[in-house]
């Protein structure tokens, strides 16, 4: 009799049996402060100094001098967002079974670009900054 209830209960949890793995994407970005908002909110015209910016964004990866003597820097940050997915199933009812795996990668680029101009009083007299996405 208990040989016959372990075989139901084994039958019985192998038709219930199945399996999915995680679908967990990768994300490969940094955290920075150079966003389209922040931006907005630290650079005002003729009020922004050096030290500030510096304290907000860091370095700038260019400096250059313009045709007017003014000090340029030049900010760009690069950031690659991937997504990969992957997910497995499998179930069985008594002697027969299936399964079923799919996968998948998606992958986006974005960049920013933000050029900004000081007076020889080291204010910000101008600043553009530009994005795109692919």
């Amino acid at each position: 009799m208990t040989s016959k209830y372990l075989a139901t209960i084994v039958g019985l949890a192998a038709l219930l049996c199945g399996c999915v793995s995680n679908n967990q994407p990768i994300n490969n970005t940094k955290n920075s402060n150079l966003t389209h908002g922040q931006v907005q909110l630290t650079l005002k015209k003729n009020q922004t100094t050096k030290a500030e910016v510096l304290e907000v964004f860091g370095a700038p990866n260019i400096t250059t001098i313009d045709a007017s003597e003014r000090e340029v820097w030049t900010y760009q940050k690069h950031a690659t967002v991937a997504n990969a997915s992957s997910s497995e199933a499998y179930g069985t009812v008594i002697l027969f079974g299936g399964g079923s795996k799919t996968s998948g990668f998606e992958q986006s680029s974005k960049t920013i670009t933000l050029i900004i101009k000081f007076d020889s009083s080291d204010k910000v007299v101008d600043f553009r900054s530009r994005s795109t996405s692919f």
